[in-house]
């Protein structure tokens, strides 16, 4: 591509945030642009099959761009699309979803339905983590930079972190060693609030709180270190409550958390007398949810903090048993018989060995929960070579102002 800059009009949304459109045949990816919108650009990477642009001017704006109320955005890469109305945003996460399904896993017409919605498109987020500029002020990476933009305020943070985030006075703990990451998590149902503190020589911290809140130094190996209070907070989801270490993974988005857990159940459809295998099961939010709908649940668990709570949390619960270890290597051992099956893997997706394990298993349904479009594509086609068939796929939006978009599918066992 000769000339460096350039105008071009914008067809679609990407998968990843970027508006596209084609200028010689090749397509152009530009980042806080708008399909619709024509653009000046200005050529910054131009590759065999594709080129990225800097946006440097809108001529035509699109009917669906705001003002982004947040000062750092497009600065701090936490966010890509402020920019867009929230009803062109779940537009977005709909036919981004459709497009992965269609292109990379070769699905003909597959069955997306429409985007659901985030209950607050703006102070959602229970969980946050932070990186630090070589000053110690927190912050976030700039868009693809290793750069960190320091940041005095984040819009996506629930009231109960925006509250420690305000607290927070790095420059008065003259005992503090050199932070390599600092997150805040909190219980949105349950008010409780923590600090979790990750150094460089893991040495004890000196601190002061004047407000409960639990403060924990996260251990390289993934150890909780008790500072102050507990090393987890609790959060209630439907009728349970669960315990989450500081190094657990759980999701950002209280509400729809429940959206998923509703979505799961709808589609697995329990009669009460089935075997439930939950893989990548965390704390237990979907293993024990259902664990009153089935006759037994096994858990499959890599992690070994989130292991221990989901035990902890399992407790009075006499049908789930818990299994520890990677996923691919525990389904590949496992030969009990399974009639249900909820996947909700990280977003690299599901490894190939667990996939033809779970098809050897042969549950009748299977709800895959995915937080990336394109591995669940991937995934998907390795389930419908192996005999499943896709009937439904759900995004739910979990990550408002993000390309991010979570989704709930249901695969039937076409010889069940």
């Amino acid at each position: 591509m000769a000339e460096q800059r350039l105008q071009i009009s914008l067809t679609d949304m990407a998968h990843g945030g970027s508006a596209l459109g084609r200028h010689q045949g090749k397509v152009v990816f530009v980042p806080y642009a708008l399909p619709g919108e024509a653009v000046t650009v200005e050529i910054v990477e131009d590759r065999r099959r594709f080129a990225r642009a800097r946006l440097l001017e809108v001529n035509a704006p699109s009917s669906d761009r705001v003002m982004p109320p947040c000062p750092f955005f497009g600065q701090c890469g936490g966010c890509q699309w402020q920019h867009a109305s929230y009803p062109a945003q779940l537009a977005f996460k709909t036919d981004v979803v459709r497009d992965q399904l269609v292109r990379l896993g070769k699905f003909t017409t597959p069955p997306v339905r429409e985007t659901i919605p985030s209950p607050e498109e703006w102070h959602y987020r229970n969980h946050v983590q932070f990186a630090l500029d070589r000053h110690g002020r927190l912050g976030f990476h700039a868009p693809a930079s290793r750069r960190i933009v320091a940041v005095d305020e984040c819009l996506l943070l629930h009231p109960l972190l925006d509250e420690l985030f305000l607290a927070l006075d790095l420059d008065s703990e003259a005992d503090l060693p050199p932070l390599k990451q600092l997150s805040l998590r909190a219980g949105v149902n349950t008010g409780d609030q923590m600090i979790v503190f990750e150094t460089f020589d893991e040495q004890p911290l000196q601190l002061e709180v004047d407000f409960p809140v639990s403060c924990v130094l996260l251990l390289k190996d993934g150890t909780p270190a008790n500072l102050i209070g507990y090393n987890h907070i609790t959060e209630k989801v439907g009728n349970r409550t669960f315990r989450i270490s500081a190094g657990s993974f759980f999701q950002v988005n209280t509400p729809q958390t429940e959206t998923l857990v509703h979505l799961v159940t709808e589609y697995l459809a329990p009669e009460g007398d089935e075997t439930l295998l939950d893989a990548y099961c965390g704390v237990g939010t979907f293993a024990l949810t259902l664990a009153d709908k089935v006759s037994h649940v096994i858990g499959v668990e890599g992690v070994p903090a989130a292991v221990e709570d989901l035990k902890l949390n399992a407790q009075g619960t006499e049908n789930v048993a818990v299994l520890q270890g990677a996923v691919e290597e525990v389904l590949t051992d496992l030969h009990t018989p399974v009639d249900l099956a909820v996947l909700d893997p990280p977003r690299t997706g599901i490894q190939p060995e667990a996939v033809a394990a779970l098809i050897r298993l042969a549950p009748r349904r299977i709800a895959y929960v995915s937080c990336d479009p394109a591995t669940l594509a991937r995934d998907g086609r390795l389930l419908a070579d192996g005999g499943y068939h896709l009937a439904a796929v759900q995004p739910v939006d979990m990550f408002p102002q993000t390309y991010h978009v979570e989704t709930v599918s249901l695969w039937i066992n076409r010889d069940a």
